[in-house]
């Protein structure tokens, strides 16, 4: 698996239909279509896709996301930068936790100041302002990358909703 699988899953599921196409996901997410094409078959490989490459199997992937997620893409903020915000610093997520520390991806083009996290992939900044549902599900990968057990635990129920299309967000 590489990092870039796990969105395009999740890209896949921010679609909300079986209608789509690599050529779409290659657009939506920055990737060229022989990497969704490769990261497909990954997936299927390891059971998180079926065999058609046509349907995520939302359990497969959210018992990977919940237990696996951390050890496989690890992450730890760093230095302070200009970013997108991520984690519980997402602007959906800002009102749940009170934090004094504010996690982002780097991008030049925001305004806000925080600590650096390094996103899945180096083109989420740029996905993640197109789809906003795509954007809290990274973020919450984040909480449960980055997080304490109280933020991991949030994070893992809004994402399960958000995977069976049952959030309010």
């Amino acid at each position: 698996m590489r990092p870039q699988d796990i969105v395009i899953l999740l890209k896949i599921l921010s679609y909300n239909s079986d209608n789509w196409y690599n050529k779409t996901l290659s657009e939506d997410l920055f990737i060229s279509t022989a990497e969704v094409s490769n990261s497909l078959k990954r997936s299927a490989v390891s059971g998180l896709i079926d065999t058609e490459k046509r349907f995520v199997r939302k359990q497969a992937l959210l018992e990977f996301l919940i237990y696996g997620i951390q050890y496989v893409f690890p992450e730890r903020a760093g230095g302070i930068s200009r970013g997108m915000p991520t984690a519980h610093s997402h602007p959906l997520l800002q009102n749940k936790f009170i934090s004094d520390q504010l996690y982002v991806w780097p991008d030049a083009e925001s305004d806000e100041k925080g600590f650096t996290v390094q996103p899945l992939y180096k083109e989420a900044v740029k996905a993640a302002k197109k789809d906003t549902k795509l954007y809290l599900m990274l973020a919450l990968l984040d909480m449960i990358r980055l997080g304490r057990v109280r933020e991991k635990s949030m994070a893992i129920v809004e994402l399960e909703k958000l995977i069976n299309n049952e959030s309010s967000y």
